[in-house]
């Protein structure tokens, strides 16, 4: 195929989308690249929809590029379109508004959506989901002081919006269905941790509760407990956009599965970003990764693949979260072995190690960010390390790296 001419189209014009257009010019295709993306907004990264966005003394959006940087670019940029319609056979895809785009090659980014939590919706009690831009400026304006904000939900966009909300002059309550907070974090230190802050600044947190419905007054609990709430923002997860996917005939059972180099099992179809089912060795298991880090990196390394420059993709994962000027940083699979845990939790500065069979699978780091540092490259190393050297306070973590 004369790659000059290969025509890319990218469904989903989030950070996934964004980054895998720029990474196609970089790696030298030349070819026509169409972005096509449901949203108004031109591109942009999702971290900023619970942290700057909410925070911020106003609010100032952050895109990829703007809309003369990717026509000077040579990509045609799509936005406000939705599709849907993917016709592998004719190598095509179709828009709600009618039009077509012919490619060679397809590249799906096309992200999550939130799980919806039917038994509060359709009542007085307004309730919300942080997903996209528009979402995160309509609950930036929800945020006034003195609110009663219930967070359904004790995982890190819940605790994010909590720090926002507290600092925007909310009233905040945390309901998580399981024990603990953080529970798809698997830290009991970042779980104590977490909640402990949150409780400082605070915010009530209730775990182990099950939500019958939303009152009059609030949200009521399965033991009757009615917690008072003018608003209520949902966040238990995500599901993939997989509705083109499906059309095409790919599995799609968690995501769409792809290898090393963001391949499906449809030649020339791909996928990157939050929709892609990856094997992650540090879980040990396939699975999407709903980060940053790997919504750049792996869309990247999926686009040099399409531009015909052979790359394999196989990072750790690895995201922050910042929370009343905590900076929280994870890596790999903290729940996946045995825990130990340097430095002193109760003070907020403390590293956690997680091993398994001798190898360091995963790991936290709390306002440590030169921990982070090596805890990164530790455990994209596969090293085996000596137990009795982490649990040594006295013992540079640097040095696994040399042993």
């Amino acid at each position: 195929m004369n790659l000059s001419k290969t025509r890319v189209v990218i469904v989903g014009a989030g950070q996934a989308g964004g980054r895998a257009a720029e990474a196609l010019r970089a790696a030298g295709h030349s070819g026509p690249i169409t972005l096509v993306g449901e949203e108004a907004h031109l591109p942009y990264e999702r971290p900023q929809l619970s942290k700057a966005i909410l925070l911020d003394g106003e609010p100032n959006p952050a895109f990829i590029r703007s809309s003369g940087d990717w026509a000077g670019l040579g990509v045609t940029l799509s936005t406000s379109s939705r599709v849907v319609a993917a016709d592998i056979d004719r190598r095509e895809i179709g828009l709600k508004d009618g039009r077509t785009f012919a490619f060679d090659q397809l590249l799906l980014a096309t992200g999550t959506r939130p799980r919806r939590m039917a038994e509060l919706e359709g009542t007085a009690l307004p309730v919300s989901y942080l997903r996209c831009m528009d979402d995160a400026l309509a609950l930036r304006s929800a945020l006034q002081p003195g609110r009663k904000v219930v967070l359904v939900g004790g995982g890190v966009i819940g605790f994010e919006v909590a720090s926002a909300a507290v600092a925007r002059g909310c009233d905040v309550v945390v309901l998580e269905k399981a024990e603990a907070v953080l529970p798809q974090i698997g830290s009991p230190s970042l779980s104590r941790y977490a909640q402990a802050l949150h409780a400082a600044k605070g915010v009530k947190i209730m775990c182990g509760i099950t939500i019958k419905r939303a009152a009059a007054t609030g949200i009521e609990l399965d033991d009757g407990t009615v917690v008072p709430a003018d608003m209520a923002l949902v966040g238990i997860g995500v599901e993939a956009s997989v509705d083109l996917a499906q059309q095409l005939g790919l599995e799609t059972r968690h995501g769409i599965k792809v290898s090393t180099s963001g391949a499906t099992a449809i030649d020339g179809v791909h996928a990157a970003g939050d929709v892609a089912e990856q094997w992650s060795r540090c879980h040990d298991r396939w699975m999407r990764l709903e980060n940053w880090a790997n919504a750049q990196n792996q869309a990247i390394a999926t686009a040099k693949n399409i531009a015909g420059e052979a790359t394999i993709y196989d990072a750790p994962p690895w995201f922050w979260s910042d929370q009343y000027g905590a900076n929280i940083q994870i890596v790999g699979h903290p729940g996946g072995g045995d825990e130990i845990v340097r430095g002193d939790v109760a003070n907020g500065r403390f590293t956690t190690l997680s091993i398994r069979d001798g190898e360091v699978v995963g790991g936290i780091a709390v306002n440590s960010a030169r921990d982070m540092s090596v805890l990164r490259r530790l455990v994209a190393s596969r090293r085996t390390v000596r137990r009795t050297h982490l649990e040594n306070p006295q013992f540079e973590l640097k040095r696994s790296l040399a042993s």
